[in-house]
Formats: structure tokens, C-alpha cells, sequence
């Protein structure tokens, strides 16, 4: 069950004064009184299709998920969901589990209670194979998270396209979370054979201060894309038919830095661990990213790539992106890669990648050596 909690706090201990009262959607129609309470309790209904479902938080908030929330169908941009609030913490329970516990967070007292329900996207309404490159306009992300403090144990299947967005305000774990896309690994009658699902991202993140832990995100895209940021930990999760875990697409002028991926497990997927940097872009930099004891199977194309040819794969790089402080460090990282894939490739523009990499802790299995151009900073590892 999903099972919202929010909780905001001011200085020490205190609660924020809010108003104590009890609100209830069954509809949109009753968002508007019910974000007014300081416990809010939904009910199993249907957002109409092109409307969204926003709930902009009062600092002390509850919120409970007691039913199922599906929506409509409509050819729009989106979000579907949308939370806000500062030094909020929302916590859902896991589909099928019941916490009848209550959780000491910063100090906070925090009562978690969980019925076993779930966000559903209908993303087979949607999907054609082609995600946001054309086809039917589908609505992304469908959940967008801008709080701080917990997120915890949603539950949320078939997203139209990509599935979150993060820029927290704030410090924000968000754990034990599912994404379930599986559906759309299968062609329907809009795909021309290929997987219905498309751009189907786990977690678009452009913020600073963030932890994604223990989660399973079964998708067709990016398990995790960084765009920009710092402080970002993304940790013993289980990222399943997608295109890995990703760093990128770097864009110009903006910076990633201080980056921990560590003890994920990667199945299936395009590439396990990639970093992406356009081909234009300038002004840009990526310092700091550290991988620790991730495993690996089932790597279609690449183990590690590293390229800054983007959108072209190991295509003309630009060097207006620099790169430096990439390692693997600490545990072992295991990747097992096909027979056809690179073990490891690495494209770096003319002088942007700096510095000298310890990889010492990565193996690699299978497929056949990949190109190494632009950089011979890599110590540690050979293929």
C-alpha cells in the first residue's frame, strides 16, 4: 500500500501550527479544502485524463493513500502527480506490506501505515514505441517530487513516458520505491515491432542533496539520469531492462559533482554505468564520481561507456565538457557483459578529460574490447 506521510518541522522539535483538521479526496474537486488540514486522506478514484493530481503540502501534514490512484488518459504534457512542500517527509509503504510501526526521522516522531494501494499511470494507453521522439504527446514526468525530508515505499506502474522528476528544495532520501514498467518490454499494434514502452526514465535528476536507496525500477530508458547536481547517492537498487545507470546527458553550463554509486544491481540493460556529455555542449564539468561494489549481467552493448559524443554513440566528441575524478573504488563492481558488447569505452573530447582515474575495482566479463580514445588517465584496469 502507499501510504503518505508528510511531516514538516520548525526549529528543534516543534511542529509547525497548522490547521488540525481531517480532509478527504475522492476527487479533485476536493484537493483544494482538503491540503488545508494537517491529516488528508485519499480515497480510491480516477484523475480525469489531462488533469493532474498536486498537492502542495501544509507543514505538518499526513496524508494517507487509501485507495488506488489511476489516471485518465489525455495526449497532454503533464505531471500527473505533483508534491511540494519544504522540510516535508512523505513516506509511503511498499505494495503489499503493512508497517504498523512508527519511525524516529531527525529526530521526529513519524507514524507510517501502509494498505497495499498504487499510482497507475496507463501507460499502454501511450505507448507506440517512440516515447518522447513523436508519436502521441505523453504526459512527463508523471511524478514530479520537489520536497525535502523522506519519500518512501511508492509504488507506481506504467508511466507514460518518464516516470520522475526530482528537484527537492532540500536534503531527501527517497527509498524503497518500485517503478514497474514491465508491461511495456512488449511490442503492441503502434510499436512496429520493437518494445511499446520508450523514454521511460526511472529518475531525472536535477538537484543536490538527494539519496535513492533500495528501489527496483523496471523500465526501457535510463534506470537514473543526473543532469546537474551534487551530493547525490544512488544505492542498492535494482535497475532492470533499461539503459543503465547514467550520468548525463551534460548540457552547456551545467555541473555535476560529488556523485556515489554503489551496491546496484544492473540486469539486462544497454550499458551498466555510462556518463553522456553533448557533443556542443560548453562550460560544463562532471568531478567527482565515485562507483563501489555495483554488479552487473546481461549488458546488450556496453559495460562502462564514457562519451562525449552525444547524441551520436562513439561518435565526434566536443571537449567542451571536462571530466576528471571518475573511479572505481572500494568493493568490486562485477559487470558480465554479451558477447557482442564493448567491455569498456571510453570517447573524450581533445583535453576535457583530465586527472588520473583509479579503476583498480572494476572487472569486467564477456563481449570484446572497446575503444579507449582521448584520455590515458585510467590506472588500475586494462580490459
Amino acid at each position: 500500500m502507499n501510504s503518505l506521510i508528510a511531516v514538516a518541522y520548525l526549529t528543534g522539535l516543534s511542529y509547525a501550527a497548522t490547521m488540525d483538521c481531517v480532509g478527504t479526496i475522492s476527487s479533485l474537486s476536493d484537493v483544494a479544502e482538503a491540503v488545508k488540514c494537517t491529516t488528508v486522506n485519499i480515497n480510491s478514484f480516477t484523475v480525469p485524463g489531462g488533469q493532474a493530481l498536486t498537492l502542495n503540502l501544509l507543514q505538518g501534514t499526513t496524508v494517507n493513500m487509501q485507495g488506488d490512484v489511476t489516471f485518465g488518459v489525455a495526449n497532454w504534457d503533464g505531471p500527473l502527480f505533483t508534491v511540494s512542500g519544504n522540510d516535508v517527509t512523505c513516506a509511503f509503504s511498499q505494495a503489499g506490506t503493512v508497517f504498523s510501526e512508527a519511525k524516529f526521522i531527525n529526530n521526529l516522531l513519524v507514524p507510517v501505515n501502509g494498505n497495499g494501494h498504487k499510482f497507475d499511470g496507463n501507460g499502454p494507453s501511450y505507448w507506440d514505441g517512440l516515447g518522447g521522439n513523436g508519436g502521441v504527446v505523453k504526459p512527463a514526468p508523471m511524478m514530479k517530487i520537489k520536497i525535502s525530508g523522506l519519500y518512501e515505499g511508492v509504488t507506481v506502474v506504467n508511466s507514460p513516458a518518464r516516470t520522475y522528476s526530482v528537484s527537492n528544495p532540500g536534503p531527501l532520501t527517497m527509498t524503497g520505491l518500485t517503478i514497474d514498467n514491465s508491461l511495456g518490454d512488449q511490442p503492441n499494434s503502434q510499436s512496429d515491432g520493437k518494445p511499446a514502452g520508450h523514454n521511460t526514465d526511472g529518475f531525472d535528476c536535477s538537484t543536490e542533496d538527494l539519496v535513492i536507496s533500495n528501489s527496483n525500477i523496471h523500465n526501457q530508458d535510463d534506470c537514473l539520469a543526473i543532469n546537474k547536481g551534487s551530493n547525490i547517492t544512488f544505492t542498492g537498487n535494482t535497475c532492470t531492462g533499461g539503459h543503465g545507470i547514467s550520468v548525463g546527458s551534460i548540457s552547456t553550463g551545467a555541473t555535476v559533482d560529488n556523485i556515489q554509486i554503489t551496491n546496484n544491481k544492473i540486469i539486462n540493460n544497454d550499458q551498466a554505468l555510462r556518463i553522456k556529455t553533448k557533443s556542443d555542449a560548453t562550460g560544463a564539468s562532471v568531478t567527482g564520481v565515485t562507483y563501489s561494489g555495483n554488479t552487473a549481467t546481461g549488458c546488450r552493448e556496453f559495460g562502462v561507456i564514457i562519451d562525449q559524443s552525444y547524441p551520436s554513440t562513439l561518435g565526434t566528441p566536443g571537449n567542451g565538457v571536462k571530466i576528471s575524478g571518475i573511479n572505481f573504488t572500494g568493493a568490486t563492481s562485477n559487470i558480465a557483459v554479451a558477447s557482442s558488447a564493448d567491455r569498456v569505452a571510453v570517447n573524450c573530447g581533445s583535453g576535457s578529460c583530465t586527472g588520473s582515474w583509479d579503476w583498480s575495482s572494476l572487472k569486467v566479463s564477456g563481449g570484446k574490447v572497446g575503444p579507449i580514445t582521448g584520455f590515458n588517465g585510467i590506472t588500475g584496469f586494462s580490459q
